[in-house]
């Protein structure tokens, strides 16, 4: 990593962006290169100066460090590509984790790639691919939500939209409000199990199973540490069949309908006299027992 004694030259070389993974709670899982980087860079990027400095301070690390939170991501990732363009080398890190994995990040790297800037991964921790190592999924899809909105409203809506998806799903989640999500996860979802991983990498990692219902019973009297949550997917249905006698087997085998409430049903749907779905349901069901 070339350092730029004269940044503020006209013509001089831009500088590089380095986006960089820092531990989610042990300090001992940061790597050697982001070490490596995070002591050459001329300006390291950081979501928290008061957070940040600790770690600095741990592994010995004296370059400066300037503020990169959300609520100024816009105009202070503007001031950062002007300095990066000026040939400065800036390190982006977060609290804990990835940047840009619901901390901010993502506004900086757009506008330094939008500007010509080179852009490397320091890659190392994350909470969600922690959690998803140990959490013992068979599958190789998972949906990823990040924090669901603090709104109730909105939150009930979000969860809304992904009661049909049949993968996991993960979320991350604060103490105060898992309680909150909880509740509005079982509503739209309804009982389904869930892994909940706290405290990550840390002296007190936590995994507790349960349903929905079991979570918001264990945590009544609170929760303490970062919160990572793997709900159940939608189990898949067989698709519904269009041929009556296959959709009669379909209302009994498939949903476990009784013969009253599939009859109902094909009726109101396929707008069939009840009298006749009935009787050719009493012969498929009695065929086929």
């Amino acid at each position: 990593m070339a350092k730029h004694t004269n940044p503020d030259m006209e013509g001089a070389t831009p500088g590089q962006l380095y986006v960089v993974a820092t531990p989610i709670g042990n300090l001992g899982d940061i790597s050697h290169r982001a070490i490596k980087t995070l002591r050459e860079v001329d300006l390291i990027a950081c979501e928290d100066t008061r957070h940040t400095k600790k770690l600095c301070r741990h592994l010995d690390i004296a370059t400066p460090l300037s503020s990169y939170f959300r609520e100024k991501e816009q105009s202070k990732s503007e001031q950062l590509v002007e300095q990066l363009k000026k040939g400065k080398n800036i390190a982006l890190v977060s609290d804990a984790g990835t940047p840009g994995l619901s901390d901010p990040g993502a506004v900086l790297v757009r506008k330094a790639r939008d500007a010509g800037i080179s852009i490397e991964a320091i890659a190392g921790p994350s909470a969600l691919a922690a959690a998803l190592s140990i959490a013992g999924l068979t599958g190789s899809s998972f949906y990823f939500g990040g924090f669901p909105p603090a709104n109730k409203n909105e939150r009930k809506e979000f969860f809304k939209q992904l009661v049909a998806l049949p993968c996991p799903l993960i979320f991350y989640e604060a103490p105060h409000r898992i309680l909150s999500s909880l509740r509005d996860m079982q509503e739209q979802f309804g009982d389904r199990q869930t892994q909940l991983f706290r405290e990550l990498t840390k002296i007190h990692e936590e995994c507790i199973k349960d349903s929905l219902a079991g979570l918001q019973e264990r945590l009544s009297t609170g929760v303490k540490g970062e919160l990572v949550l793997i709900v159940q997917g939608a189990e898949l249905s067989t698709p519904k069949p269009e041929n009556l006698d296959a959709l009669l087997l379909w209302y009994r085998d498939e949903m476990h309908s009784s013969l009253k409430d599939a009859v109902a049903n094909i009726s109101r749907d396929l707008g069939l006299p009840r009298s006749q779905v009935y009787k050719l349901a009493l012969q498929v069901w009695k065929e086929t027992l």
